[in-house]
């Protein structure tokens, strides 16, 4: 199973394309947005992905909770599973407890990933280049025994993703 997570898009609707469209061509079989999409066009972006996905409010998406009912995209902390793997996605780094498989969160706009406690804690970096010039997204790769993180990142003016890879045993 392969699930693409993507963060903190802002006003780059181009830049939210460009990630959803690579993380389609790596064959994600999913799509996690931790929040701060402020555009409804990202929603539709996901929406139109043809995967399937959720997404979570943040900070500076209070605007769009009208639509809610028209997107996957949940209050946080948002609990799911897919699989036997249970997820808590959240934008705002707050409930950084292990009481999920995996915890997926934004905001911070900076990549991070770490394993802890049997609990797998990830940030991918922020999509709207805003902090640094570079365009992010994380692809996990969850096995029976082994959790495959995959950063993507690129310059703005760059055509191709670079690749860095972390593994933990499950």
């Amino acid at each position: 199973m392969k699930i693409g997570i993507l963060s903190d898009s802002h006003l780059k609707s181009d830049y939210t394309k460009e990630v959803i469209d690579f993380l389609k061509e790596i064959e994600s079989d999913y799509l996690v947005h931790a929040g701060d999409l402020c555009l409804e066009k990202n929603l539709q972006l996901l929406e139109e992905s043809g995967l399937k996905y959720m997404a979570v409010f943040g900070n500076n998406d209070r605007h769009l909770l009208s639509l809610a009912s028209n997107y996957n995209i949940k209050q946080e902390p948002y609990y799911f599973k897919i699989k036997d793997t249970t997820f808590k996605l959240m934008h705002l780094p707050y409930y950084l407890n292990p009481d999920s498989d995996v915890v997926i969160f934004g905001h911070t706009h900076i990549f991070e990933c770490d394993y802890k406690n049997k609990t797998l804690f990830i940030n991918p970096g922020e999509v709207c280049a805003r902090e640094k010039p570079l365009i992010e997204c994380v692809q996990l790769e969850i096995k029976e025994n082994e959790y495959i993180i995959s950063r993507y990142f690129k310059k703005i003016n760059e055509i191709n993703f670079t690749k860095e890879e972390k593994k933990y045993e499950r």
